[in-house]
């Protein structure tokens, strides 16, 4: 297999112990090591859910559980949200093979040529009843949509993972059979990590709210379209170093004045 940095499978406020048992076993079935719970709904380490999990019981009384979103994933670069229905446009929409080849550093779906990976992915799902928010969906850099029929698209959520990770499984395969001899391939800069991204757009908005570019009752709003923005562009951490330098400076030399 590829020397692929660990993947993070990431729940958001799941409300099933079984769901949460089976997702623990197919994380075991696809050496997926890293599973995070946020704010669960259910006990995760209960009987239910061990016995759905098999003999995956370690792997998930080693789960981590986070209050949030945006904690679970502050150390991902490349993150990307199943999710079934989805009203927003700001953040491109694929199927699983456009999608896992994208975080798994692959150039393009197509992959003309080996990608080297330099920093860890996730793979989030949301809630069983109602999903992912449209903040939560554009924490990620890519949604994942799985194709089901339109007279009844929504899949239970072990499910939806079930069909995602065995994707992920046959792009790695893939790789590992086209990968020739010698170094990988560098494919340009990783995205920043996401606590690197989410803090530069914090320092904007201070400032956008200071210099009345944003008010507080629309700030929510255009920041969300800011953040889309830099989503779309796969800005890098050395991008958002300079950004936030840029933010930092344009603050300074509004709160000093006209001499």
């Amino acid at each position: 297999m590829p020397d692929y940095p660990e993947l993070a499978l990431v729940l958001v406020e799941p409300a099933g112990p079984l769901n949460v048992g089976s997702v623990a076993r197919l994380c075991a079935n696809f050496a997926v090591h890293d599973l995070r719970l946020v704010a669960p709904r259910c006990d995760h380490l209960g009987e239910e859910a061990r016995r759905m999990a098999v003999h995956a019981g370690a792997l998930l009384e080693a789960a981590k559980v986070y209050p949030d979103l945006a904690a679970a994933i502050a150390d991902r670069t490349r993150v990307v949200a199943a999710n079934g229905r989805v009203d927003s446009q700001a953040v491109p929409i694929e199927g699983p093979a456009q999608a896992i080849p994208w975080l798994l550093g692959h150039p393009s779906p197509s992959r003309p040529g080996p990608a080297r990976r330099t920093s860890a992915g996730a793979l989030v799902f949301g809630r069983e009843d109602r999903g992912l928010s449209t903040d939560e969906l554009l924490q990620a850099g890519r949604i994942l949509r799985i194709g089901t029929d339109a007279g009844y698209p929504s899949l239970n959520l072990s499910h939806a993972v079930a069909i995602t990770l065995h994707e992920l499984r046959r792009c790695q395969l893939e790789d590992t059979e086209s990968r020739p001899a010698g170094p990988a391939q560098s494919i340009g800069p990783e995205p920043a990590a996401r606590e690197l991204l989410e803090a530069a757009l914090a320092d904007a908005e201070e400032l956008l709210l200071e210099v009345g570019f944003v008010l507080p009752h629309t700030a929510h709003a255009r920041m969300a379209k800011l953040r889309a923005l830099l989503q779309r562009a796969q800005i890098s951490a050395e991008e958002v170093a300079l950004v936030r330098g840029m933010v930092r400076q344009l603050r300074w030399a509004s709160q000093r004045g006209t001499p």
